[in-house]
Parts: C-alpha cells; sequence; structure tokens
C-alpha cells in the first residue's frame, strides 16, 4: 500500500498577518504549521499503513521552509517526503493539483491520496477535485470515517446540517478528511529525531514543467479584514426592534 499525503504549509491562525504591498503578506517572522485538516489524513494514511504495510509519503507545493512542516509530519509516521518548491506565496488551486499530480506521477502511482478538506489559508476548497480529475480517480471530501474492504473503501461524509453520507469506491482514490476521522498522534521526542534523517526530495516546480505564472487565477489585492464595532443593543416592543434592525442593516451596514 503507497499512500501520499498532500500537506499544506499554513500560517498558523493565532498568528497576526501583516500585509506587503497589493498581494503579499509578510512572512519571515510568522509561524508556520501543517494546515490542521491535513494531519487528520496523515493519521489516517499512517494508521492505514502500520495496519497493512506499505509507506506513508507527504507531499507539498511550497517554499523551502515547508521542509520543516513537512519533517513534523513525518515526525507522526510518515516514510518519506516530496518538496515541490515554488517561490510564490499563492498558487491557485488549478496550479497547485498540476504540481501534485506531476510529482506523483514521477514518484509513481499510489494506492490511495489524502488531503485535508480545505486549507485555513486561503479556503479555496477545490485542489482536492482538480487532482482527482487529473488523475481520473474517484475523490470523496469531508470524511469523518473510513473504512478499507480489500480494494474498495466505505467512506462517511459530512454534507451539511448535520445529515451524512455513506459512499463505496474503489482504489486509488482521493480523499479530503476531516474532524472526527481520527485524533492526530503527537510525535515524542524520539520520531522527531528520526524523522530528521528521513528521505526529503526537493523538486522545483520548473522542472515538472510546470509555469509558476501560468495560473488560472490572478490574486489582484489583499485586504485585512476590518475590525467588527461593538454590539447595539435595540430596545422598545419587537416590532420597534424589528424596524430599527432593518433600518440600520439598510441605512449604516448597507446589506439589504
Amino acid at each position: 500500500m503507497k499512500i501520499f499525503v498532500c500537506v499544506k504549509h499554513v500560517p498558523d491562525t493565532a498568528a497576526t498577518i501583516k500585509l506587503a504591498g497589493e498581494n503579499g503578506y509578510e512572512d519571515g517572522e510568522i509561524k508556520f504549521v501543517s494546515n490542521p485538516y491535513d494531519e487528520f489524513g496523515i493519521e489516517e494514511a499512517v494508521s492505514i499503513v502500520e495496519k497493512q504495510g506499505g509507506e506513508v509519503v507527504i507531499l507539498t507545493v511550497g517554499k523551502a521552509d515547508a521542509a520543516a512542516t513537512m519533517r513534523g509530519a513525518m515526525a507522526m509516521g510518515a516514510h518519506r517526503g516530496i518538496l515541490v518548491k515554488t517561490e510564490s506565496q499563492f498558487l491557485d488551486s488549478g496550479l497547485t493539483a498540476r504540481a501534485l499530480k506531476a510529482a506523483i506521477d514521477q514518484d509513481g502511482a499510489g494506492d490511495m491520496i489524502f488531503t485535508g478538506k480545505g486549507s485555513v489559508d486561503t479556503e479555496s476548497f477545490q485542489t482536492q477535485y482538480r487532482l482527482a480529475k487529473l488523475l481520473g480517480v474517484p475523490v470523496v471530501n469531508e470524511v469523518s470515517t473510513l473504512n478499507m474492504e480489500g480494494n474498495k473503501a466505505v467512506a462517511q461524509r459530512e454534507t451539511g446540517g448535520g445529515e451524512k453520507q455513506v459512499l463505496e469506491f474503489g482504489l486509488p482514490c482521493v480523499i479530503g478528511a476531516t474532524k472526527g476521522l481520527n485524533e492526530p498522534r503527537y510525535p515524542k521526542f524520539p520520531d522527531i529525531m528520526k524523522a530528521k534523517k528521513k528521505e526529503l526530495k526537493e523538486i522545483d516546480l520548473a522542472d515538472l514543467g510546470i509555469d509558476a505564472d501560468a495560473g488560472s487565477v490572478d490574486l489582484e489585492k489583499l485586504e485585512i479584514v476590518p475590525e467588527r464595532s461593538g454590539a447595539v443593543m435595540l430596545e422598545g416592543t419587537i416590532d420597534d426592534q424589528v424596524t430599527e434592525l432593518v433600518r440600520v442593516l439598510k441605512e449604516k451596514e448597507k446589506v439589504i
């Protein structure tokens, strides 16, 4: 069993982001981590291989310093990693999927590919679908339960509003993991030290025949979300409150 886990190197959600220019941000002092949803994919992949044998390969598209995040993923039990290097802070999901697909083709096809259900930075929620399309394999996102049955998998996924859907599909496949699938392990010190010696192959995006400027989406401008003003308590009867609420939404907030 060979399993790829696509791991994104993202800013810590508690980090304070400062913009740099129109479409970038200062990343020199920011703490970066594995995309939290990807960690559910790492844990699931490692657990499957521990039971069935095989290897787990961490696959990342990002800057050179993403190697540190990948080492953390390998400390959780992954066997090796492949870093597709780019200097871009933002790659659109289509370009990222093409890079992931090219790296997989170069390394040799896998039986399963895990991603997180989405990334906490750009939140496009498209990469797993685009990657599956390029590979010509089934994709299931927001998977909270997964059972392997021979060369098939049965997944339960969240569909919103408390509803769940159960799907059966064959391998190879792409699976987007979400909270509830498992409890990601916390690497122990010996595991962290061992991860430093594991293979981490670095490939330039251009060496895969991919132009970093050939994406389908251009990021024109970033803006900091304005701070919310304090709450306003409405007084009077229910009718008075509703009337005032409509007035505020229309005249001040201009959302209706």
